[in-house]
């Protein structure tokens, strides 16, 4: 078990801080170096309505400061922060109503995705409401039926953010392997530059991302690169400044030491990991 004082250290690497001015402060600095901020507010899993009702005035709150500010950021919600495990409909309003409200306000709305047994009413959620380019989801390269989701949301022209995943599974249902599911991000990858108009590659795989900027030029697609906050961010600013669309994942909230673990957990990144905390990064 890490101490209080090392999880602060790491979490203060990956997260803005515990309010919304500390998302607004940071996704600002990463506009300056032309990035985009994906802003998450942090928690999941809820049962209390009492969470879930503070979650969604959050998220109306950051939007009304993402307008007011004019800051180029974009907001990733989870489902089970909406009420998932209160029932689906109850989540499928939440996430409605922060959509609608989003949409009045031209901020983008990411849903992210979870655990494996969440897929299937986050995406059923998310084709209830997709609003062309005012909402995205995340796929996951470790679970086995991500390439049939695809092809699903293909009919919808759906905006994707692709990342290869955090959570454990087994073999029956993904990869829990990190290099079959890297294998697999490529072909998930190469079927969305073949039919998807636009979509983000997030990863921090150095050859995965120069196979995305070859398969830009054959493909000619509107592709966002996207890494999260301390992680490679001098890569990042690296490809901003050669004229490539970023974003950068940026967590807020009190709820910071379940983000900080799975990040923690990721042991075959671990090298990756470690050098985020150094003050280079």
């Amino acid at each position: 078990m890490l101490n209080e004082f090392a999880e602060r250290l790491f979490a203060g690497k990956w997260i803005a801080g515990q309010y919304i001015s500390d998302a607004i402060a940071a996704s600002r600095d990463l506009n300056r170096s032309n990035m985009t901020a994906i802003v998450n507010y942090l928690g999941e899993l809820y049962t209390e309505k009492d969470k879930v009702e503070k979650t969604v005035n959050t998220y109306m709150k950051l939007v009304k400061e993402i307008k007011k500010g004019k800051v180029h950021a974009e907001i990733s919600v989870k489902i089970t922060q909406l009420g998932l495990l209160i029932g689906k409909s109850f989540a499928n309003k939440n996430y409605s109503m922060i959509v609608d409200f989003a949409k009045r306000n031209r901020v983008f709305v990411w849903l992210d995705m979870e655990e494996h047994n969440y897929v299937s009413s986050t995406l059923e959620i998310f084709k209830s409401k997709a609003h062309g380019r005012n909402t995205g989801i995340c796929i996951q390269s470790y679970l086995k039926r991500s390439m049939s989701d695809l092809r699903s949301l293909s009919k919808l022209d759906a905006n994707i953010r692709l990342v290869k995943g955090a959570h454990g599974v087994t073999s029956a249902l993904g990869y829990p392997n990190r290099a079959d599911a890297t294998k697999n991000y490529a072909v998930l990858m190469d079927y969305l530059f073949k039919h998807f108009s636009r979509f983000t590659i997030a990863t921090h795989d150095l050859d995965v991302i120069d196979t995305a900027l070859k398969l830009r030029k054959r493909y000619k697609k509107e592709v966002t690169f996207a890494m999260l906050r301390g992680i490679r961010s001098d890569y990042a600013l690296s490809l901003a400044r050669k004229g490539n669309d970023v974003s950068v994942y940026v967590p807020f909230g009190e709820e910071w030491i379940p983000y900080s673990y799975r990040r923690l957990k990721e042991w075959s990144n671990f090298k990756l990991i470690a050098r985020s905390l150094l003050p280079t990064q």
